[in-house]
């Protein structure tokens, strides 16, 4: 099988390894079935995309819709070589599923509003499939609605005319869209369990997230959260995509 390509931008190694872990193990992959690029260390290669089954694009610190004068050269430049990936992901329809950092990324390049508007606190929230999301390949065997976690500062509030929505939450209308067929953006986080969001809120309990104090409490309610539906997606996409 051709390997599929992480796109990763988290500078902690604690977080950008587990990020690669949850992907191979909810993906159903093994270590040399996904290739990872850690694109805040280093700049882009070369890349022949028939190298690979299908890009995966993980989550970041980097906020996109901050002022350009606001953001390092490190984000200018991840955001410059990710667009240009994209010019041609985009032109062959190649198999893409952005979570988090994705849906920005894709959807600023689709002409997409990105703002605060919808920003999220950490915690699960209820995602509702849309009539198109009920008969999307990338959501089988999902139910209607299911519990995911999010905790964005940013997300989409004007969804390209092209875009298809297909699944959306009381607390953001975008929660999952899909451009031309095999094109995918997600705005909560399928490739997160329990263990996994209470390692993102001790190390990001300073970044603006929420109030430090609040992480115990906030790793506390997050244990509870049934969302083992959510990852269905990864496994979804790294199946359907996985070409010999």
């Amino acid at each position: 099988m051709k390997p599929f390509l992480l796109i990763a931008t988290r500078p902690e190694d604690e977080t950008a390894d587990a990020e690669y872990e949850q992907l191979l193990r909810f993906g159903q992959l093994e270590e040399h079935e996904l290739h990872r690029i850690r694109l805040e260390s280093a700049p882009l290669p070369s890349l022949d995309l028939d190298d690979y089954s299908g890009v995966i694009v993980g989550g970041s610190p980097f906020t996109g819709s901050i002022p350009t004068e606001h953001k390092s050269d490190t984000q200018r430049r991840v955001e410059k070589e990710i667009s240009d990936l994209l010019d041609i992901i985009v032109e062959r329809d190649f198999p893409f599923l952005g979570a988090c950092y994705g849906v920005g990324t894709l959807l600023s390049h689709q002409g997409a509003v990105i703002d605060s508007t919808y920003s999220e606190a950490v915690g699960a929230v209820t995602i509702n499939l849309t009539t198109a999301g009920r008969n999307d390949p990338l959501l089988h065997g999902l139910p209607d609605s299911f519990p995911a976690f999010v905790g964005h500062k940013e997300a989409c509030r004007v969804l390209p005319d092209h875009a298809i929505l297909l699944a959306s939450s009381d607390t953001c209308p975008v929660q999952m869209f899909r451009i031309k067929e095999n094109l995918y953006g997600t705005q909560f986080h399928p490739e997160l369990d329990a263990p996994g969001i209470a390692q993102r809120i001790r190390i990001y309990k300073n970044a603006g997230y929420f109030k430090p104090e609040e992480a115990d409490s906030l790793i506390a309610e997050t244990s509870k959260a049934p969302v083992g539906d959510v990852h269905r997606v990864v496994s979804n996409f790294t199946r359907n995509y996985a070409v010999s």
